[in-house]
């Protein structure tokens, strides 16, 4: 059974009578969101399309945590922000002034980039939630519940507490009134006024009447399970980061049943996801990270949706923008087209993808990415090529190809971008076997013969010419004659298939550049 199913199961069986059954994710939006931070988000989503399956109602909910602070600034950001540290996300300047704060602008951009995804999401604002009040009552009981909260808390922790550090505990972060920071020092809790008073390090002090304040927020551990309450949570992923024994989730875990009086929800810890080649983290803060608007330049929003829905959530994986993106929709395609032929796991993760057609309506990846740079990325030139290889289909579904393997490639694979051979190449002609040499000029007097509507039997003849009884011998003979025929015609050792080579470039130019 696919992972995404059995949670939702799971679900089902554990909350027989829940009317909504209510999923969450959420990110800090401290800088471009990446597509580590995007599996928090569809793994989500493929537990809600599995709980809807099982016709249950569903809410999918994702938060944004932009009353979080400011820790450090992105690479990507102008050093000068440096100066917002220690502020509210949604408190502090959008960097390239097009939106009215830094966190609408990291927001914004998310958003719009996992449009083409479909998710039914719903996107709640903390610092809108915080600042409307709606937390007020449950900061009040937390600080009520202050040294109950630093027990449980140091139940996880390898050193012992003190008294005077328990009695000096409050969970809560305070922006200051007067320079918006948060380098305040809680003093005091009066529980009878439900007041608090709070120091900052640029020398201001006030006390705040709790219930009316719109400057305080609950530090992580209790403000995630405070808002599983609120929001009645039954299932939310979280990272690696967070997974551990003593790692948020546990922790908050305790703080739910024992100061919030809730059940936490069903928990899937996911791991991280990395860029091949590089063994460091993504990390928006750091500006080390590839977004999910990138790699839709590159990939199918269908065949990405694929890829995460295929790995189990603890299970890490790279993805690669080399000739990885060949493989991967080499396998997506070959698996679209022989449905009934794969796994049920992996049906499934072609349903979770939205992708349930018999018939994949978009050229071969492959093909495309060896056509195109011939034909000068010209779109239409490539549909017709296409049309006369036999594979009818629109300008737009090319045109959906035909994008991503143009931007790849100009931008990761620029070796791809070959060029017909001007002149023949006498220097390689000359290292060729006397074998090699008879394949080839076999190969010049089928072309000689060829015309489009002989393209099947051409092939035939072709890979007739490197006969051998042998089946393993034969088919390295073929191969070793598709290289000597790139190398001569695109001084590459890949390319199209040789019919749409030979359309491509034309029989009189082949020839020129292949007999000898």
């Amino acid at each position: 059974m696919h992972w995404a199913m059995q949670i939702a199961q799971e679900l089902v069986k554990k909350y027989p009578d829940r009317e909504t059954f209510v999923c969450a994710s959420g990110i800090s939006p401290s800088g471009s969101v990446h597509i580590g931070n995007f599996r928090e988000l569809v793994t989500t989503f493929f537990v809600v399309k599995s709980l809807q399956k099982l016709g249950r109602n569903t809410r999918f909910i994702f938060s944004w945590d932009d009353f979080d602070r400011l820790r450090k600034v992105p690479k990507n950001v102008d050093p000068s922000f440096e100066q917002y540290i220690g502020m509210p996300y949604s408190s502090i300047p959008d960097p390239c002034g097009c939106h009215k704060s830094y966190a609408a602008h990291f927001e914004a951009e998310f958003e719009e980039s996992i449009r083409p995804f479909g998710m039914p999401v719903e996107f709640i604002y903390q610092s809108r939630e915080y600042q409307s009040g709606r937390y007020n009552p449950y900061i009040v009981h937390a600080l009520r519940n202050r040294k109950e909260i630093y027990d449980i808390m140091m139940e996880f922790k390898t050193s012992d507490g003190s008294e005077e550090e328990r009695e000096g505990f409050y969970p809560i972060t305070v922006y200051c009134q007067s320079c918006g920071k948060d380098f305040t020092k809680v003093e005091d809790f009066e529980e009878q006024k439900e007041t608090v008073t709070y120091s900052c390090e640029c020398g201001h002090h006030d006390v705040l009447d709790v219930l009316n304040a719109t400057n305080i927020k609950l530090n992580w551990k209790i403000d995630w399970p405070m808002r599983w309450m609120v929001e009645q949570v039954i299932f939310e992923p979280g990272g690696r980061d967070h997974s551990s024994e003593t790692g948020s989730y546990n922790v908050s875990k305790q703080i739910s049943e024992r100061i919030f009086c809730n059940q936490p929800p069903e928990y899937a810890a996911y791991d991280f996801i990395s860029v091949k080649g590089s063994h460091e983290k993504m990390s928006s803060s750091s500006g080390n990270s590839i977004t999910p608007k990138e790699l839709l330049n590159i990939y199918l929003p269908d065949l990405l949706l694929f890829l995460f829905a295929k790995y189990r959530p603890e299970a890490a994986f790279h993805i690669g923008l080399d000739d990885d993106v060949v493989r991967n929709y080499t396998e997506y395609e070959r698996f679209v087209e022989n449905q009934s032929s794969i796994n049920e796991d992996l049906q499934y993760s072609l349903k979770l993808a939205g992708q349930t057609r018999a018939e994949y309506r978009f050229p071969r990846f492959s093909q495309v990415a060896n056509i195109l740079p011939l034909v000068d990325f010209d779109v239409s030139i490539l549909k017709d090529i296409l049309v006369q290889s036999g594979e009818l289909m629109t300008l737009d579904e090319v045109q959906a190809i035909a994008e991503r393997v143009e931007y790849w490639t100009k931008t990761y694979q620029q070796d791809r971008m070959v060029k017909v051979n001007r002149m023949p190449n006498h220097e390689y002609y000359a290292t060729l076997t006397s074998t090699q040499k008879q394949w080839l000029s076999k190969l010049c007097n089928i072309v000689h013969e060829w015309n489009q509507d002989s393209s099947e039997t051409f092939m035939q003849n072709v890979y007739a010419i490197c006969h051998d009884e042998d089946k393993k011998v034969k088919r390295n003979n073929q191969k070793s004659l598709f290289q000597i025929v790139y190398r001569l015609v695109l001084n590459s050792t890949s390319g199209p298939r040789i019919p749409i080579l030979v359309e491509v470039v034309g029989k009189e130019r082949i020839l020129e550049l292949l007999d000898f």
